[in-house]
C-alpha cells in the first residue's frame, strides 16, 4: 500500500470563536492510501488543545513504517501504528476503511450492519460573539437544532438572546471553560431556557468534579443532561466517567478512527450513557466517515462541511438539519474535479 500526505487549508465561512480562541482557517491533513488501483481517503484534523498541528500530523504520517499489502488486516495494522496523535491515526483508520469498502463494493454502513435512515438531525454550531450577533445569526439560519459555544463571560446573555429569536432545540458547549461552582450556578440558570444538553462544562481530567456537579444539580431539581467531550477520547475514558455524566461526545479525531469509535459507543451503551456523534472542523472526508456510524447514536453534531467554504470533496448530503449518508462504496466521497 502506498501512502501520500497532503496539507489541507480549510477556509471558514465566518470567524469561529470558542473558549479556546478564534480562527478563520483550520489546517488539516489529507491522507491517500493506494492499493491495487484503488484510493482510500482519510483526514486528520489539527486540534490545538491536544497539541496537534498540521506539521506534526504530516510528520507522523510521512514517517509511518510500511502498512503491508492487505487492507483487510485492519486490526493488525492499526494496533501496530506507532504512538502519536489520535487525529493522525484516525486518518490511517479512515483511509483503510474506505479501501475496505471499495474492495468489497459496499458503503461502510452496510459493512457495519447498519441502515442509513432515519438519523437524528444534526445541530449547527454558533461561535462566540456578542449576544445580539449570535441571535441574529440563529434567526437568519432558521435551523431547528443549534449548538451554542459559550465562554466564561456572561454566557446567559447569549442564550437568552438566542432563545428570544428561535424555538429551535438548543445545546450549549462551554469547551471546559467553567469551574464547578460557576457551572452549578450557570446550568441552574440556563436550564430555564429549555436546553437539550450541556457539553463539557468543566475542565478536563477531573471525574470527581463532574460527580459533584451532577449530584448538586440533581439536588436542585435540574435535569439538563451533561455530556463530556474533551474529557473523553476513547472507550477507556468512557468507563472512567460512567455515573459522572449523562452522555459522551464521540469524535473520530479523538478516538483515532472508526474502529475505536465503535468500541467507545458500545462501552457507553454498556454503562447506560447517551452518545452524541460530533466532529472537529473537517471536510467531507472526515465527517462522511463519521456519518457511517451515525445510526448508532442519539444526537448528531456533524456540521463540519457546513462551516467551511472550500470543501474539496463531495460526500454526505444535507437538507436542513437532515443528514444523508453517501451511497457510494467505502466512504462514498468523491474529490471535486480540481482535486483529481
Amino acid at each position: 500500500m502506498k501512502l501520500s500526505v497532503h496539507p489541507m487549508t480549510l477556509d471558514l465561512r465566518t470567524t469561529f470563536r470558542v473558549s479556546h480562541g478564534a480562527s478563520d482557517q483550520r489546517h488539516n491533513v489529507l491522507l491517500k492510501i493506494e492499493h491495487d488501483g484503488l484510493v482510500g481517503y482519510g483526514e486528520a484534523a489539527a486540534v490545538p488543545y491536544y497539541g496537534d498541528t498540521q506539521e506534526s500530523l504530516s510528520a507522523y504520517l510521512n514517517c509511518l513504517p510500511p502498512l503491508g499489502n492487505d487492507p483487510f488486516a485492519l486490526e493488525e495494522i492499526l494496533n501496530a501504528l506507532p504512538a502519536g496523535a489520535h487525529a493522525a491515526q484516525a486518518a490511517v483508520d479512515i483511509a483503510l476503511h474506505d479501501l475496505w469498502g471499495k474492495m468489497l463494493g459496499q458503503p461502510l454502513y452496510r459493512l457495519f450492519g447498519l441502515t442509513p435512515t432515519p438519523l437524528p438531525p444534526t445541530s449547527f454550531t454558533i461561535g462566540i460573539d456578542a449576544p445580539e450577533v449570535m441571535a441574529a445569526r440563529v434567526k437568519e439560519l432558521n435551523y431547528p437544532v443549534i449548538k451554542i459555544k459559550l465562554g466564561a463571560d456572561d454566557p446567559e446573555a447569549a442564550v437568552a438572546a438566542i432563545r428570544k429569536s428561535t424555538s429551535a432545540r438548543l445545546r450549549v458547549d462551554a469547551n471546559a471553560a467553567w469551574e464547578p461552582e460557576q457551572a452549578l450556578e450557570l446550568i441552574t440558570r440556563l436550564s430555564r431556557y429549555n436546553l437539550e444538553l450541556v457539553e463539557q462544562p468543566l475542565p478536563m481530567g477531573n471525574v470527581e468534579s463532574y460527580l459533584w456537579l451532577r449530584q448538586q444539580l440533581k439536588t436542585r431539581g435540574v435535569t439538563t443532561p451533561i455530556f463530556a467531550d474533551e474529557s473523553v477520547k476513547t472507550a477507556r475514558d468512557v468507563a472512567a466517567y460512567a455515573g459522572a455524566v449523562d452522555g459522551v461526545v464521540v469524535k473520530l479525531m479523538k478516538t483515532g478512527g472508526l474502529r475505536e469509535a465503535l468500541r467507545t459507543i458500545h462501552t457507553a451503551r454498556a454503562h447506560g450513557m447517551k452518545i452524541m456523534l460530533s466532529c472537529m472542523v473537517e471536510s467531507s472526508v472526515g465527517v462522511s466517515a463519521a456519518a457511517h456510524i451515525a445510526p448508532l447514536c442519539d444526537h448528531l453534531d456533524l456540521d463540519g462541511p457546513l462551516l467551511i467554504a472550500n470543501d474539496s470533496f463531495r460526500g454526505l448530503r444535507y437538507e436542513g438539519a437532515n443528514l444523508f449518508i453517501p451511497q457510494g462504496v467505502g466512504l462514498g466521497v468523491l474529490p471535486l474535479p480540481q482535486q483529481l
